[in-house]
């Protein structure tokens, strides 16, 4: 008999169903709103994080062939034809060589250095700077998610608060569709930063090592100019025949 009546009262008791989507119905206009604005920051975030991958990898992959390739033709003009068009490594043999063709003009053997020294600064600054465009958007969200989330966290708790005045009593059936939707607002915004960050990090780690292979790609182009192709680095071809020559 007591159980009929606990069944009894259960089913006379208010049916609220509760979940992700009766949350954010009942956050409203403002709680998708919010929801919107996290979804283009994730979706900016990765599609940032696959485009750089990609491109950092092309420009990884394209200095096999300087090492292996490039060093062996006996001009510039040679070696750069054997780079891939448009990638980062032809563009800084194309500006060489066009350094190279002013270089003449200058009177003063100083003045001529740092010309070509600028010139190719000036051509490794603007391929990383096109390697480092969207990073900025990366830290942004990395920085502002879980803020955005806090917001909708303070209009769910705002919205619970409410509720508990209009009831005069603080019932779950009350409360627990703005608590919802405030911490499901919070993770949203946790879930959108914390990737956001790593690939942030990782992406600039990553473009730091390019940025070490262009300033020694920079250096051995000086030195082969100013040099007239006497000095270039020692590649793994090069290497190992010195090595047969020393053995001899």
């Amino acid at each position: 008999m007591f159980i009929n009546l606990m069944a009894a009262a259960g089913e006379a008791g208010p049916q609220t169903e509760f979940g992700f989507m009766e949350a954010m119905e009942q956050g409203g206009p403002i709680a998708w709103s919010i929801l919107a604005v996290l979804v283009i920051m994730s979706v900016g975030s990765f599609y940032i994080l696959i485009t750089k991958l990609l491109e950092q990898n092309k420009v990884l992959g394209q200095y096999k062939k300087v090492r292996t390739q490039f060093w062996r033709a006996n001009s510039l003009e040679e070696g750069a034809t054997k780079l891939d068009k448009n990638s980062a490594w032809r563009q800084m043999v194309d500006d060489g060589v066009a350094a190279q063709a002013s270089h003449g003009k200058m009177t003063d053997s100083l003045e001529a250095h740092d010309w070509m020294h600028g010139s190719l600064s000036r051509s490794q600054d603007a391929i990383m700077s096109r390697l480092n465009g969207g990073l900025a958007f990366l830290a942004t969200v990395g920085a502002t998610a879980p803020f955005v989330g806090l917001l909708g966290t303070v209009i769910g708790i705002y919205r619970a608060l409410i509720n508990i005045g209009l009831a005069g009593s603080a019932s779950i059936d009350k409360v627990a569709g703005p608590v919802g939707e405030a911490l499901i607002m919070t993770a949203i915004g946790l879930l959108v930063a914390v990737p956001a960050v790593f690939a942030y990090n990782w992406l600039m780690s990553r473009n730091k090592r390019i940025a070490e292979l262009l300033t020694g790609f920079s250096t051995d182009l000086l030195a082969y100019i100013n040099s007239n192709g006497n000095v270039r680095p020692m590649t793994a071809a090069s290497a190992q025949q010195a090595a047969k020559t020393a053995k001899k």
